[in-house]
């Protein structure tokens, strides 16, 4: 019975954990008061003994054990001073009553007992949420006075007389009982992210040992209680601010505008960098998608005949260019649709190396096991790599899904990101610098390339509370000549536009920014500020450096995997004084808003390790500039078309510039 119980409160957990998962979740606002009630079933389990019930009573035969299904209720109040820890009290009612196991007096007689026990119970407990998420466990303690102490005590002497039951109160009833509890819930919730007002629902399960309750002061009768329940808890706080980064180089001017209150301003850097040479660090994702109801390798893929084998570089990868490219950042994805052809080539130079593909379908493992079959032909018959240091598998899901249970929206998208070929491997000569396991990421290319507009060169347009003043706001760039250049509408605070798409080919101009924004009632406001703005070529002798850091669907633990290699193998790259500018982005599946307060976090947390690392080893010298850029397309690396684009835009970019 107990297992039962338990099994069935330890599922309530595990439905309660897919429930509220959401696609990239950002943290909630959580308040430090908690308000609610409880209810729960206790499975009392009696054991000892006890005989002599009351001065008037006493059984012939004693009885030892027993058990009792009761309810339980009470008002809760959680103190969370912190996303760790808080405190719990419970103000309940507390059934602890039961029937003991009939006994045999010596007359061959059944005896039967069955107890009231209560208790109004004060019940204190330490709660810690280990990953700042929704499941937690707590320790404590419970305080209860006895409120009901009755019995029912039946000795069938003789079966056919009326009256063979006789009800009363135990005597020698401890009134004040002490003991412990420990138990887990998780936090299900069931308001908006950004709400002010939370309410969560939280299934839980407790356990209360033996250990001080004892109901009576004689005999040696002692009980515990495994517990089963859900509470509603309510709490208010702050609603969720959406933070928009401020770019730090240039001054801003600022000028307020009365009706309504808005502030307008323009960043703009000192120079405004045409392009940069850049040595980058780029990850490569260990993914194969395949199109929908296909299991042949697409055609994104670029796909090498035997005699060519021996002509791939890994350094030269633009010779072997892919059928087509969106357009957007063709270094890098030619890079990745050339993944096979690198993991051959670093298969046959390293013998040792073994993989293992594992396929995931919609359609079932076995589906997914012919694609990672389709995957495996290739490596053996294009580079020759033996048939046995390849396994293959077969899923109906990843490891790692992006479509989560319960899930409603942009499901097309998330199908396709799960619909794939993951190459996991043990073999440290294939996989990225201090990484194990077989989630561990590829080892990553290096590649040589000229950075256009780079990011230091953006202008930033600030139009503070824009979004609650205005239904719509635009920008007019005029120069020294009357050409005015129009940009927008645009609904946000922020915007962010290339320097060199204002200066064209002129390399300096004064330039007049106009704001115009259109209240909601339909009102006119217009703003302007000006701004010398100077195109600038770096020395050939330049070379900038990037590294990157990607996420999975829905990750939080990217940050812990990279933390070693972001400590010891990017900050020594630093030189003395640069500029590391650190800038989050994310696909376009879920709230922009959310989104943009997520890439942010992520950028953040990465600057907060490089940060440290500096200041370790004595180092000052360095400046950092932060920006989340969510799922802004006119600053994403990739495009969101295909899955392999989306992969690659949860990711924290590094751009080290040098003095």
């Amino acid at each position: 019975m107990i297992r039962n119980l338990l099994t069935f409160s330890l599922m309530m957990l595990i439905t309660g954990w897919f429930i509220s998962a959401k696609a990239q979740e950002i943290e909630r606002p959580q308040p430090k008061i908690w308000l609610g009630v409880s209810g729960a079933l206790n499975y009392n389990m009696y054991t000892g003994t006890t005989q002599t019930l009351n001065s008037s009573i006493k059984a012939p035969a004693a009885f030892h054990e027993g058990f009792g299904l009761t309810p339980y209720g009470s008002l809760l109040l959680e103190y969370r001073p912190t996303q760790v820890l808080g405190f719990m009290l419970n103000l309940g009612y507390d059934n602890r009553g039961g029937s003991f196991e009939q006994t045999m007096s010596p007359c061959n007689c059944p005896e039967d007992l069955h107890t009231s026990l209560s208790y109004a119970t004060i019940e204190p407990a330490i709660r810690i949420t280990p990953f700042k998420a929704g499941l937690y466990i707590y320790l404590g303690g419970a305080y209860s006075y006895n409120i009901n102490k009755a019995f029912t005590y039946t000795f069938d002497v003789d079966p056919e007389a009326t009256y063979n039951s006789v009800q009363g109160d135990f005597s020698d009833i401890n009134q004040h009982v002490l003991s412990g509890l420990v138990g887990m819930g998780y936090d299900i919730p069931l308001s908006s992210k950004t709400s002010a007002n939370q309410v969560t629902l939280s299934p839980f399960v407790s356990y209360h040992p033996y250990f001080g309750q004892h109901p009576r002061s004689v005999e040696s009768w002692s009980l515990s209680t495994a517990r089963a329940g859900i509470a509603i808890k309510f709490g208010k706080t702050q609603p969720l601010a959406i933070i928009v980064p401020i770019p730090v180089p240039p001054v801003a001017v600022i000028i307020p505008v009365i009706e309504p209150e808005v502030k307008f301003s323009v960043l703009s850097p000192e120079n405004v960098p045409v392009e940069r040479r850049v040595r980058e660090t780029f990850p490569l994702r260990n993914y194969i998608f395949f199109d929908l109801e296909s299991t042949e390798i697409s055609d994104r893929y670029v796909l090498l005949r035997k005699n060519q084998v021996a002509d791939f570089k890994e350094d030269q990868l633009e010779v072997f260019i892919p059928k087509s490219l969106s357009g957007r950042s063709n270094r890098e994805m030619t890079a990745y649709y050339n993944i096979l052809n690198i993991l051959g080539d670093r298969m046959a130079k390293s013998p040792a190396s073994n993989i293992k593909l594992v396929g995931s379908s919609e359609n079932g493992p076995a589906e997914g096991k012919v694609m990672a079959e389709s995957v495996k032909k290739y490596l053996v018959d294009i580079f020759g790599i033996a048939p046995v240091r390849v396994i293959t598998e077969g899923r109906d899901k990843p490891k790692l899904p992006s479509e989560q249970p319960g899930g409603t929206m942009e499901l097309v998208q998330l199908r396709q990101d799960d619909r794939r070929v993951s190459i996991e491997s043990a073999s440290p000569e294939l996989l990225m610098e201090f990484q194990t396991g077989e989630q561990a990421p590829l080892k990553p290319v290096e590649i040589n390339a000229i950075l256009e507009a780079p990011l230091d060169s953006y202008v930033t347009i600030d139009v503070e509370d824009a979004d609650k003043a205005f239904s719509s706001w635009k920008l007019d760039v005029t120069d020294d000549d009357g050409l005015v250049q129009h940009f927008g509408p645009y609904d946000q605070e922020q915007i962010s536009i290339p320097g060199k798409a204002i200066l064209g080919k002129k390399a300096e101009g004064n330039y007049k920014f106009t704001m115009i924004g259109t209240t909601k009632s339909g009102n006119t406001v217009t703003k302007e500020t000006q701004k010398h703005l100077v195109l600038w070529t770096p020395p050939s002798d330049e070379q900038g450096m990037r590294y990157s850091v990607i996420y999975e669907f829905n990750d939080s633990e990217s940050i812990k995997m990279y933390e070693k290699y972001l400590a010891e193998v990017v900050t020594p790259k630093i030189p003395k004084n640069a500029t590391v500018i650190v800038h989050g982005h994310t696909d376009a599946i879920g709230d922009v808003s959310n989104n943009k307060s997520l890439s942010l976090a992520r950028a953040n947390d990465v600057k907060g390790i490089l940060a440290a690392e500096l200041a370790r080893i004595g180092r000052n010298d360095v400046k950092f500039e932060v920006f989340g850029f969510g799922e802004d397309e006119s600053v994403a690396p990739f495009g969101n078309k295909l899955p392999e684009e989306r992969f690659y835009n949860r990711t924290v970019i590094i751009d080290i510039i040098p003095k």
